[in-house]
């Protein structure tokens, strides 16, 4: 499988619940983002951009990895709209 290099990056244990039904999305929010600052990003990025949240983990130095997933379509053959955050 050509996508293993990108899975790797994402903690233990994520990639089990990963399936082919929806584009996937790793994020790293670095310390400096405030839990208020990071849900309403990722709000945004859920309201018009149909991201939903799926796994969060927080780090000792306040950082945190995120995971986000939508499901496909079939328009999904343009590059994919990633969150912007």
């Amino acid at each position: 499988m050509t996508a293993a290099p990108r899975w790797s990056r994402l903690p233990a244990g994520w990639e089990a619940e990963m399936s082919d039904d929806y584009e996937w999305v790793p994020l790293r929010l670095p310390p400096e983002v405030t839990r208020v600052s990071a849900s309403i990003r990722l709000s945004i990025e859920a309201e018009y951009r149909g991201w939903e949240l799926t796994r969060v983990r927080l780090y000792n130095d306040g950082s945190r990895r995120v995971l986000l997933r939508r499901k496909k379509t079939r328009m999904d053959s343009r590059l994919p709209d990633q969150p912007e955050l």
